[in-house]
């Protein structure tokens, strides 16, 4: 039976937020974006009951409607979305060693299989967001927008200027969307958008599990946000092998291993400790690169022949002496202290921002 890997999209995949891009469509889109973002994290925090991580792909149809975005607009931004460097090569490779490669991603359905196509994976290998957006559009034509109008404003006005003051963002979006909204037409299209984030993405997982025959602890996993962290850490628990690819300090605790780079070819070398070695070879592996790192990274032709395959240790050759280029970092992050995981937050920062531009910021 074939290995089984399962990626987020959003960050080790393409980094590209469609959602906020989206968003950019309108005055202030960028903005309204980062509030309602913001008030995701704060939900995810404290557990509201039903809420999941990424839910925040369901908060922002109301102004999608309300600004008459429809799903050819996210299409023709997901086509503008880039591919992280890497990673159709990556995708080469894994096809050639037979893997099994899935997707799950909170993104809408209109980015997640198109960024697909793109890569080489077939559609039936994606769990994303269905979002039959034209078809809401189409069940409101007439719509009391004034709700709209009076909280974007307290948003752009306001809010925006205070995200850190997290009891007026809660107060504020609380009142506009689980009092008012549910009180309009706008309630059942927003209940009925199911985002696959937090939970809906392990039920994936076990989903996958279920028609491949494989148990969690026989798969591989790499996210890098807060949508990420249930999935990542479910994998974690049954011992399978759970990859934080340039995280955020939502993801980072809930894997038991990082790698920090701007190329996703790097993810080979855990590839190849997996195929020969299972799964305690990647974490010696991943130790190994932990501990000598500056060693490799000034003298990459002598790193060991078994930590490293060949394509990947000429493409770090190769890139050596490139003053963009940024070093890979390799990090066991099992039951490690707080210090620890502040240095590995400091440098997935700094890849994120690198890999990421803007939508670094997003949880």
């Amino acid at each position: 039976m074939p290995n089984i890997i399962c990626f987020d999209l959003e960050g080790p995949l393409s980094p590209q937020d469609n959602a906020y891009e989206v968003m950019g469509l309108v005055r202030g889109g960028h903005r309204l974006f980062e509030v309602i973002s913001r008030y995701d994290d704060i939900l995810t925090m404290e557990k509201r009951e039903n809420y999941e991580p990424g839910d925040t792909l369901s908060l922002i149809v109301p102004f999608l409607i309300y600004h008459d975005i429809g799903e050819e607009d996210i299409k023709k931004i997901s086509d503008k979305a880039k591919i992280v460097d890497g990673v159709n090569y990556v995708m080469e490779r894994l096809k050639e060693l037979k893997w099994d490669v899935y997707i799950i991603s909170t993104s809408y359905e209109q980015h997640a299989l198109n960024i697909a196509d793109r890569i080489g994976l077939s559609r039936e290998k994606v769990y994303c967001t269905r979002f039959s957006l034209d078809h809401y559009r189409e069940e409101i034509e007439r719509m009391d927008t004034s709700l709209i109008e009076d909280v974007e404003k307290d948003i752009l006005e306001d809010l925006y200027f205070s995200l850190d003051d997290e009891r007026k963002i809660k107060n504020r979006l609380d009142r506009f969307f689980w009092k008012d909204i549910p009180k309009t037409n706008l309630g059942d299209i927003m209940r009925g958008v199911k985002v696959v984030g937090g939970q809906r993405k392990v039920d994936s997982l076990h989903d996958i599990a279920r028609k491949t025959g494989k148990n969690l602890r026989d798969m591989i996993v790499v996210g890098d946000s807060i949508t990420d962290y249930k999935m990542l850490g479910e994998v974690k628990a049954r011992n399978g092998i759970s990859i934080v690819f340039n995280g955020n300090e939502y993801a980072i605790p809930y894997a038991n291993v990082g790698l920090a780079s701007i190329d996703m070819r790097f993810l080979l070398v855990i590839i190849s400790a997996y195929i020969y070695k299972s799964r305690n070879g990647v974490i010696e592996t991943v130790k190994e690169w932990e501990r000598r790192h500056d060693e490799f990274m000034r003298i990459p032709e002598d790193i060991p022949k078994g930590l490293i395959p060949d394509d990947v240790r000429e493409f770090l050759m190769e890139k050596k002496s490139d003053e963009h280029f940024l070093e890979p970092y390799f990090h066991y992050l099992e039951n490690v202290g707080e210090e620890k995981q502040k240095e590995v937050l400091r440098i997935h920062k700094r890849a994120r921002s690198i890999v990421r531009g803007d939508a670094a910021k997003l949880g």
